[in-house]
């Protein structure tokens, strides 16, 4: 016969009142064994002979209806699961609190003395002592007394009392809540006259040695007189009570003055009792509150943060220092502090950049107003962030910045900051040399600006490594002390009004006239006959007219000769008649001088009918001409500046003389022309960046080669500026709570005026104070918020071309992403969110984004910007936890009941069927196993023979169907209905179908999936389950091809990606080892950017319907395997498959199960472990041998402990095995090995 019985239950702990009131008491207790959950409590309440019970089912109980001032015991005991079995008790004494004395008066008021009485009316008063506490300004004392009156002497005539009476209970100790009463003790008056119209009465007090006239104020409400007689005088004494009216409110309070850290306030109070008034000033800011007060209707209130709002509340006080009337507020931000280190960063034309730092509390919620002042104009902007490009400036002005903080309420101005500065005059234009002489030069040139009257203007004379400057307060300039016929860069330079801002420099070079032969030579072949002379002249002295002849003369049947002349002639000579000869006419003469010289030749020719002549003229002066415009630019280049709405355009300077150059930048409906200076180095690069553009639009530029009056053909670009962060949204996201685990984040579309948006990533944080500094954060990951190493994390990142995940929708520019979801983006996990805490959302836009070979948002080589933090969102309790708490309290009754129904029905059945468990502690394994090893085995042979018919009885329809015939390899290895791994459905209902169950662990009933080795028509399917169950280990038993038949299809692939239906897979690395393989894989699904990683652990030492050669080899790779597997997430099973998925696949889930029983419980049993495998897949443990082999591996483990050859040696010999190329040798581990 059986019985069940409930051991006694240990008595609770630290049993304590947490709260004693007149009529309650609130106790709380602990209990701390392991089926605490179940208990319930009785309560014994005791006073006296009452006696009473209550019952709670927690840890704390509040005991009502008790009588004040009363002495109780409290009593708790313990009540296991079947409501009658106790624990021993633990008690606690006390007192409840006495109720307060009533009625509290004073009997009689005397000059030194007063009698008070009160009442108590209930049940224990008759114990009570009491105490009456004498408080008189500053001195406080004690009386104490038995019964419900006290005379107190010794007292001050004329003074203010205040008594307060506390009833005691018998303990001495425990005091109820004090009643109190004010009065003064009295003075021997002698009369009395008053006048009920006045707002005082004439008080007269007679003393010994004086008599003395007071004035006292006529109380509002009314005067009481005590013992008065008709027509007679009063003598005896009066009780007066003296009682403040509540002051009014202040009126008109306001801040006359606010600073940085200071704020003054001034408020009015018009009635006639203000004179007397003291004033609180409660100042709050957030949690913060202090108080001050003043005795004025002002107030100064120091020590504050600038740029905070601040509540300010007044409170009028009377006299009596405890009277409050109602208090009277005003909001207010205290003064920002003044902007630090202002300064100019860029200094341009039209446009100046400003920088500068705030580095108080508050900052974070500044924004800046700009003041822009110039003269009588001045204009206001406004700015987010410490900086601003200021535009639209008038070249070579002087200009006054202000920068002032403006505090969160958009209102409050701190000091303002300033610097003032001109802006950089503009070039001067149409720069030319007028006049060139020997010695001097006279330029001029031309400025079209507003502020050009107030300039000065320095020229750079520049000549080899000579440099001189000159000024000029004109557009022209005469530079005298050349040296003659030398080759000169002008520079000029406009200087606006303070003498230092400079713009930028245009040029001119040129040749000073005379002595100097220019390098431009011209060659004129005359070929004619000579007659008796030919002579060329020059008609003038002008420096630029004069020139050089030289002339080479040969003639037919005579030596050719020279003749050179330096002066305005050049004759030849000595010619026979009627000769042949050839004129070579070499003329060097200076630049501005060739044209002259070629119109005289040009007429010396047609005077003497050399008519040939003036044909060639005329094409050397076509020649002329064109050799005179300037060369075309060459290896011209436009940039887009980075993050900046500029271009920047370089090219070579070219050959020849030029002046400088003309660059032209246009759109459709935009037009803007620069010059830029001459260069003198030919091949030279030169650059120039534009002034400010638009952000990511497309501009046509041309520039073309500037010499004197002329220009070259333009040389045209077509170029884009840069992009950069895209404009901070105002709207902050839309957060709703979803479940206890997850939120939704609805946002709008980023303005892409800047640049197309590339992405958007949703930050997540738990911070109180919102969002700040965001772009620092954008590597934090879900990880790094469950490590606690940050608040703020990304948790989503989706780019705008790719498809989008279930969890991303979009419509009309409105997105919703859904966080907490699990899924992963790029290198972030959208991990599951804790209930009962407080989040906030910010959005990130891109129109850049880099990431790391981790796939993590690099924020400073990215362009972003962010969203305003929404409000926080306070997520729900998890309800499993709610209903845990329900069901486990059924469950433990249904528990109780299948218990007991389950020895009723195994003390009836008389059938044999085998036992589902054998538990065999650690210590008395081995005699177990000798004992079962003897006579061949033969124990280990009739357990193996008990486990054939387990779960044999199950369904498996799935497998059965015809459709799903041709995807199972053996037709005797079919998955049992219960325990089928289920694919997400396709396009028909069979295609959920896989030859797969879940198997159960030592923690938990899906830890592993066992899985038949694939087919070639089942191979997509094998990685849609590693997808859809987010598997990360793959443990492989068997090699594809044993003793010439194919055991398993090769799945994966060599060595690029390969893609099995949506699923693509790319191998990573591979290492070989004798007995086994690691190969590392990446798996993602087309059209998503979600990734995860997956390491295939490939055995290949363990022959089919065998063992392998030795236990502790395969005690190794399983612990390999371990140590990997406990790395990833919870919710992910290994998949385990050898051929059938059942011989090798279910020893390997068996040995992991007993290693782990062992190791927790000091306990085996192997039998119930393979029974269980059983009872979720066929066939588990598919052999006698590889039973025997399980419980040989149990027997090595148990005593390679006894060694103290822990399993930490295997993990690490495999672990360098695998990543530093070490192979363990042959002896490795085999003192204790099996060997089969």
């Amino acid at each position: 016969m059986d019985v069940l019985s409930f051991t006694e239950l240990s008595p609770v702990l630290d049993l304590e009142a947490e709260y004693v009131g007149m009529t309650s008491v609130n106790l709380t207790w602990v209990v701390n064994n392991t089926a605490s959950s179940s208990y319930t409590y009785r309560i014994e309440v005791e006073s006296g002979t009452s006696v009473r019970n209550l019952t709670s089912n927690v840890t704390e109980v509040e005991i009502t209806d008790l009588i004040p001032g009363t002495m109780y015991r409290f009593t708790v005991f313990a009540v296991a699961d079947d409501g009658r079995t106790e624990g021993e008790g633990s008690s606690i004494s006390l007192y409840t609190e006495p109720s307060p004395v009533l009625d509290l008066q004073a009997e009689y008021v005397g000059m030194t003395s007063v009698n008070l009485t009160w009442v108590v009316n209930n049940t224990a008063s008759s114990s009570y002592t009491y105490r009456i506490e004498v408080e008189s300004g500053t001195s406080v004392r004690n009386l104490t007394s038995n019964v419900t009156k006290v005379e107190i002497t010794d007292l001050i005539p004329g003074t203010m009392y205040r008594f307060t009476v506390f009833a005691i209970v018998a303990d001495g100790q425990m005091e109820g809540e004090g009643s109190s009463i004010n009065l003064y003790t009295s003075k021997e008056v002698l009369s009395l006259s008053f006048n009920m119209n006045a707002r005082q009465s004439l008080l007269k007090e007679k003393r010994t040695e004086m008599s003395v006239s007071l004035c006292v104020r006529v109380l509002p409400v009314k005067l009481l007189f005590h013992q008065l007689g008709c027509s007679r005088l009063c003598r005896d004494p009066a009780i007066v009570v003296f009682a403040f009216t509540e002051p009014s409110p202040v009126l008109d309070l306001k801040a006359e003055y606010v600073g940085v850290t200071s704020v003054t306030l001034t408020w009015v109070v018009n009635n006639t009792a203000s004179s007397s008034y003291t004033y609180r000033i409660e100042v709050v800011n957030g949690t913060s509150i202090r108080n001050l007060t003043s005795s004025v209707t002002k107030s100064e209130i120091t020590e504050l943060i600038p740029g905070m709002m601040y509540n300010f509340t007044v409170f009028s006080v009377a006299a009596d220092g405890q009277t409050e009337g109602e208090g009277m507020d005003v909001l207010s931000f205290t003064e920002p502090s003044p902007v630090l280190d202002l300064q100019a960063e860029y200094i341009g034309v039209t446009s100046v950049n400003l920088t500068w730092v705030v580095n108080n509390t508050a900052s974070s919620s500044y924004t800046y107003r700009i003041e822009v002042e110039s003269g009588t104009s001045v204009r206001n902007l406004t700015s987010n962030v410490t900086k601003i490009e200021i535009t639209e400036l008038i070249p070579g002005t002087m200009y006054r910045f202000t920068v002032f903080a403006v505090a969160d309420d958009g209102r409050t101005e701190g000091e303002g900051s300033s610097i003032s500065l001109y802006t950089e005059p503009s070039s001067v234009l149409d720069l030319q040399a007028e006049y060139v002489g020997m010695t001097s030069v006279n330029l001029t040139w031309v400025v079209n600006n507003t502020a050009s009257s107030s300039y000065t203007y320095r020229i750079e004379v520049e000549s080899g490594t000579s440099v001189r400057n000159l000024t000029s307060n004109v557009t022209e300039v005469e530079i005298t002390d050349l040296i003659p016929g030398t080759m000169y860069r002008f520079t000029v330079f406009a200087v606006a009004d303070d003498g230092r801002t400079e713009g930028e420099g245009s040029s001119i070079s040129l040749y000073t006239s005379k002595s100097r032969l220019l390098a431009r030579l011209f060659l004129v072949v005359c070929i004619l006959l000579c007659s008796t002379g030919f002579c060329l002249s020059a008609q003038g002295t002008d420096d630029t007219y004069n020139y050089t002849c030289r002339l080479e003369i040969q003639s037919h049947g005579s030596s050719s000769r020279n003749q050179t002349s330096s002066v305005t002639r050049a004759v030849n000579t000595d010619i026979n008649p009627g000769a042949f000869c050839i004129f070579i006419v070499f003329v060097e003469v200076s630049d501005s001088g060739i044209l002259k010289f070629y119109k005289h030749l040009y007429a010396e020719l047609t005077n003497r009918q050399l008519f040939l002549f003036t044909i060639i003229l005329d094409f050397l002066l076509l020649f002329f001409y064109f050799i005179s415009v300037p060369a075309l630019v060459n290896s011209f280049q436009c940039e887009p500046v980075a993050k900046q709405s500029s271009l920047m355009l370089k090219w070579e300077c070219p050959s020849g003389n030029n002046s400088g150059f003309k660059i032209k930048i246009f759109n459709d409906t935009w037009e803007k022309e620069e010059r830029t200076p001459s260069c003198m180095r030919e091949g030279s690069e030169e650059v120039f960046r534009t002034a400010s553009l638009d952000y990511f639009n497309t501009y046509t530029v041309t520039i073309a080669t500037l010499s004197n009056s002329s220009e070259s053909p333009p040389v045209q670009k077509i170029c884009n500026t840069s992009i950069t962060d895209p404009p901070a949204p105002s709207k902050a996201p839309l957060v709703k709570a979803v479940s206890h685990s997850s939120l939704s984040v609805e946002f709008s579309d980023f303005e892409s005026v800047n640049g197309p948006l590339k992405a958007y990533a949703v930050m997540i944080t738990t911070e109180e104070q919102g969002c700040a500094s965001l772009k620092s954060k954008l590597n934090n990951t879900y990880k790094d918020f469950k490590k606690t190493k940050t608040v703020t994390y990304v948790t989503y990142v989706i780019k705008t071309e790719q498809a989008k995940p279930p969890s991303f929708h979009s419509q009309n520019g409105t997105n919703i992403v859904n966080v907490g979801k699990g899924n992963t983006m790029y290198g972030y996990e959208n991990g599951p969110l804790i209930p009962l805490r407080s989040y906030r959302a910010s959005v990130a836009g891109f129109t850049n984004i880099t990431f790391t070979v981790a796939n993590i948002i690099v924020g400073e080589d990215s362009y972003v910007s962010f969203s305003p933090c929404s409000e926080a969102v306070l997520l729900p309790q998890d309800p499993g936890v709610i209903a845990g708490a329900v069901i486990g309290c059924l469950l433990a009754i249904l528990a109780v009941v299948a218990i007991g129904g389950f020895i009723f029905w195994r003390r009836r059945r008389n059938t044999s069927i085998s036992l589902l468990s054998k538990m065999i502690k650690v210590e008395n394994f081995e005699s177990y196993f000798k004992k079962q090893q003897a006579d061949s085995n033969c124990g280990f042979a009739e357990e193996y023979e008990e486990l054939k018919s387990a779960g044999v009885h199950q369904p498996k329809f799935a497998a059965e169907l015809a459709e799903n015939r041709g995807k199972n390899r053996y037709n005797n290895v079919l998955p049992y209905d219960i325990s089928r791994v289920k694919l997400s459905d396709q396009s028909s209902a069979t295609d959920d179908y896989i030859n797969a169950n879940y198997m159960p662990g030592y923690n938990s009933k899906k830890a592993f999936i066992a899985a038949q080795g694939p087919l070639p028509n089942t191979i997509e399917d094998f990685w849609r389950m590693i997808w859809e169950k987010n598997i990360y280990s793959i443990v492989m038993l068997t090699k594809c091809v044993e003793q010439a038949r194919t055991k398993c299809e090769q799945y994966w692939p060599d060595k690029q990606s390969k893609s099995y239906g949506d699923i693509i897979v790319t191998m990573v690395s591979e290492a070989v080892l004798p007995e086994w393989t690691v190969r590392d894989f990446t798996v993602e699904k087309s059209n998503t950017p979600e990734s995860h990683s997956v390491r295939q652990f490939h055995f290949t030492s363990w022959p089919d319907h065998g063992v392998p050669e030795t236990t502790d080899l395969l005690i190794n790779f399983r612990h390999l395997v371990h140590e990997y597997s406990s790395q990833n997430p919870i919710d992910s099973p290994t998949l385990v498959h050898c051929s059938a998925g059942v011989g090798r696949t279910g020893t390997f889930i068996a040995i992991d199960r007993l290693i782990q029983q062992v190791e927790m419980e000091n306990t085996v049993d192997v039998y119930g472990v393979v029974y269980d495998l059983r009872m979720h897949r066929p066939l588990m443990v598919q052999t006698e041998d590889q039973y025997v082999f399980l419980n040989q591996c149990v027997m090595d483990i148990i005593r390679s402990q006894k060694d103290k050859k822990t399993d930490l040696i295997y993990q690490n010999m495999t672990a360098m095995a695998i990543y530093e190329n070490f192979t363990p040798g042959p002896g490795f581990g085999k003192a204790n090995g099996y060997h089969a």
